[in-house]
């Protein structure tokens, strides 16, 4: 069908279905269902209940957070050569519909600021209406929107397709990928093209999980080995890495809020879980007896120019995990820190600028994904009952060389006690 044609056809099953009458047309079912939850909704048909925009700070904090940042090569890899011929652009959501990535052709992206599709808006069904964005969360399914299938009006020059991404390891859904351009570039194979794009962007995804179970697993083997009793590695979506007594299974539910320490898994019973890089070992152990801490004591060497290492000591052996340069850098911090350091005194130490607390919360949240019993938050600070050990040069000159916080250089100087402001 002609795509006027199509837009005059679908704007008088739009008003039809907004006074109430037959419509000349049936609309698509994924379309009625999401005009009728408009009208229940209250949403009105001439203008969008625009929120505001998240702030820079905001949008890059979701972005660093977010699980679709890993997979944004696949998105572009399979999208942006062909845009700007298309004269589309491509969008992609977090699970709350706020854009947080747009890439594509110039002019529509200056269309597109026109209408408020830019980073950092919310595109909430309940928000703007019908969308490739919004419609997509909603039903979890990809759906394509074309001209007045919109609900509001504003947004009939264009037509868009929107798939929803999901976390292969748990099902939960992540956001939306979305192709929109104005009406006249509209294409019936786009649905099809975006679906695929995020399909492999899910593959993307399942690959790196696996590739993370084989780091947790040679982490975890070598202590298993060790162990005389029954234990299991999980990585934290509760995925078995390694077990040891046990009849192995794919997966285990965990209890919210897994920590160091006793704790009862429905298939497992009474437990202790210790941390391990990237994920948790769990120990049976006898109801009745007491168990032994989980982490008893952290090793932190920077002894080395750029060798850094920090070593976690347990009930059930020790392991050890190189550090990059920033982490490094933040776990020397915390370490001659014990009372902890919050967000905001962390970016003072490291970049003289206490307002960059976005960096420092995206990194720490990397440290705890490999030392989360080790590390607390809200402030950061080694927990309590952890004794450690900080192994520095022997020539103070050379500690973290590569560094330039504030707070590590005046160490090097020999000045700045604990607190390091």
């Amino acid at each position: 069908m002609d795509p006027r044609e199509a837009a005059r056809l679908l704007k008088g099953v739009r008003a039809a279905a907004l006074a109430g009458d037959r419509p000349p047309a049936a609309p698509r079912p994924e379309i009625a269902e999401s005009w009728r939850r408009m009208l229940a909704g209250g949403v009105h048909p001439d203008r969008d209940a625009r929120s505001r925009l998240l702030s820079a700070a905001e949008t890059e904090e979701r972005r660093q957070v977010s699980p679709l940042r890993e997979v944004l090569p696949v998105l572009r890899e399979g999208l942006l050569p062909a845009l700007d011929e298309a004269l589309h652009i491509m969008v992609v959501a977090d699970a709350d519909g706020r854009l947080l990535w747009r890439e594509g052709h110039s002019s529509i992206l200056r269309k597109a600021d026109r209408l408020g599709f830019a980073v950092g808006a919310d595109w909430d069904e309940a928000v703007v209406g019908t969308n490739g964005v919004g419609t997509a969360l909603v039903t979890r399914r990809p759906v394509q929107v074309f001209s007045a299938e919109h609900f509001v009006s504003s947004h009939h020059d264009w037509t868009c397709a929107g798939a929803p991404v999901r976390d292969p390891r748990d099902g939960q859904l992540l956001g939306v990928v979305d192709v929109s351009g104005p009406l006249a570039t509209m294409h019936p194979a786009t649905l099809t093209w975006v679906s695929s794009v995020a399909r492999l962007a899910e593959r993307e995804l399942r690959v790196r999980h696996l590739e993370s179970l084989e780091r947790l697993r040679a982490v975890a083997a070598p202590l298993l080995a060790r162990l005389p009793g029954r234990a299991v590695a999980v990585d934290p979506h509760g995925w078995t890495a390694a077990v040891t007594g046990l009849a192995p299974a794919d997966r285990m539910p965990l209890p919210k809020g897994l920590g160091p320490g006793r704790l009862w898994v429905p298939q497992l019973g009474d437990c202790v879980a210790e941390p391990l890089p990237g994920g948790w070992l769990l120990r049976l152990v006898d109801a009745r007896a007491s168990a032994p801490p989980a982490v008893s004591r952290v090793v932190l060497d920077l002894s080395r120019p750029r060798s850094w290492s920090a070593s976690v000591y347990g009930a059930a052996g020790s392991w050890s995990q190189e550090l990059s340069p920033r982490h490094a850098e933040l776990l020397f911090l915390l370490a001659r820190t014990r009372h902890g350091r919050t967000a905001a005194e962390l970016a003072a130490d490291l970049f003289g600028d206490a307002t960059r607390t976005v960096t420092v919360r995206a990194e720490l949240s990397r440290v705890r994904r490999h030392l989360g019993g080790v590390l607390t938050h809200r402030p950061y600070r080694f927990a309590e009952d952890v004794e450690v050990e900080l192994i520095r040069p022997e020539d103070p000159a050379r500690l973290l060389p590569h560094s330039t916080a504030p707070a590590v250089v005046r160490a090097r100087l020999g000045g700045g006690g604990e607190g390091g402001v």
